[in-house]
């Protein structure tokens, strides 16, 4: 289970995820490439030299050269390889997230009713070998920007509006209109939840015989549709989610939840 496993929340699962293109791990690693080829020729020079007198003391220079580039573009390459299997842009049904870092990891995440577009850019070369940068527009200061040399960029745009769609016709279907975009850091007023229909009992007049005394009995209100116990589940999740951030009180989350239970 890799460490965005670990971050959803109940009733979150992962739609897609991508890594980075491999050219940004060959650009990453260039410098550790050049000390390698770098400590192959000096080791190759100082196995020319003498051994005695002045051209000794250069070749033990050199000898002392090549074992710092060596290792020390080993341990380069190394590291940049971790870097790159660690960092990773997850796309749940709720957010975007992003994971990077080895020893300290670093998650950021957009919620996906705060994004409201995301400019793609792609070189002639990009195109070709298929990445590219991907900019995120969200409501908020904070969270993802900039996805840079995303691997299949057009799949992951794709994925991430369609994730948006989705959740925002989960969120009109429970009764709550999705927030509007916000750039202050006023929490947005919760939508108002949706008035219960009243049905009036209409007494029903049976028809009576001459000489009979009946007494009128009130027909009962037809009983409430039953729910689909699946769709309330999904909008019990939904909603336990605008709880956690705070988009909705407790109360009124503890008001919905009875009513949708007694539909069941």
């Amino acid at each position: 289970m890799s460490y965005a496993d670990g971050l959803l929340s109940t009733g979150e699962r992962i739609n897609y995820r991508v890594r980075q293109h491999p050219f940004i791990f060959i650009w990453g690693a260039r410098w550790a490439v050049l000390a390698v080829i770098v400590a192959g020729l000096s080791l190759w020079l100082g196995g020319n030299l003498d051994p005695e007198g002045i051209t000794g003391g250069l070749r033990q220079l050199l000898g002392i050269a090549t074992a710092v580039l060596f290792f020390g573009g080993i341990a380069v390459f190394i590291w940049t390889v971790l870097r790159y299997v660690n960092q990773e842009y997850v796309l749940t049904n709720r957010r975007v997230i992003q994971v990077e870092g080895v020893l300290n990891r670093n998650a950021t995440d957009s919620s996906l009713e705060k994004i409201n577009d995301a400019v793609l850019s792609q070189s002639v070369f990009g195109r070709m070998f298929d990445f590219g940068d991907l900019t995120v527009l969200t409501a908020s200061e904070g969270g993802i920007e900039r996805m840079r040399m995303l691997r299949s960029p057009i799949v992951y745009k794709k994925k991430m509006l369609d994730a948006k769609h989705e959740y925002e016709v989960d969120m009109e279907r429970s009764g709550w209109a999705p927030s509007p975009p916000i750039r202050e850091g006023a929490a947005p007023a919760p939508a108002p939840l949706p008035a219960a229909p009243v049905t009036a009992a209409t007494p029903a007049v049976p028809a009576t015989a001459p000489g009979d005394v009946t007494t009128s009995t009130p027909t009962p209100a037809p009983a409430a549709p039953k729910a689909d116990p699946d769709e309330v589940t999904r909008t019990l999740a939904s909603l336990a989610d605008l709880r956690d951030r705070g988009a909705i009180s407790v109360e009124e989350y503890e008001r919905k939840k009875a009513e949708l239970l007694s539909r069941i």
